[in-house]
């Protein structure tokens, strides 16, 4: 039985490189990466147009600070509490273990950027693994941003 979830944020003032994402499954559940949709309100002009890096990340150890921890809301109302925990916007990035990249990607801030992985090709967490989507590139200036993950929950 899997049931989906999303974590998102909204309206956050952006201007460093961040953990936009940390995912730590469960200890006893696996979970699955679905698709990743970020967004901002700002930089709306041709002069304000900026390339910021996204990556997708695995193993670190240590988790990283300064976000907060939203709660993994069901898409089915009627779905149990989520055994993955959760973080966004955590301004010192995950650290520590054998940290490999899955995904690297470059997001024109003009448009929104929507990551849908198709099924054989989502990335999966067993047993406590950290899983995060970085935000690797210094804004030039405050980007007020949202974004939401969708994952789905194993077992």
């Amino acid at each position: 039985m899997s049931r989906v979830y999303t974590v998102s944020f909204t309206g956050v003032a952006v201007t460093v490189q961040q953990d936009l994402f940390e995912v730590v499954a469960g200890s006893t559940k696996s979970c699955r990466l679905l698709a990743i949709y970020l967004s901002q309100s700002t930089e709306v002009a041709d002069a304000q147009e900026e390339g910021l890096s996204i990556l997708v990340k695995s193993g670190q150890t240590t988790t990283g600070s300064g976000g907060t921890t939203p709660t993994a809301i069901p898409l089915e109302v009627t779905d149990a509490a989520a055994g993955t925990t959760c973080k966004v916007n955590n301004t010192t990035k995950a650290t520590a273990g054998t940290i490999v990249t899955h995904h690297a990607d470059n997001w024109n801030v003009r448009v929104p950027f929507q990551l849908i992985f198709p099924d054989n090709m989502q990335m999966a967490l067993v047993g406590s693994r950290r899983m995060t989507v970085e935000l690797a590139t210094t804004p030039v200036d405050s980007i007020t941003m949202s974004g939401t993950l969708y994952l789905e929950e194993l077992g």
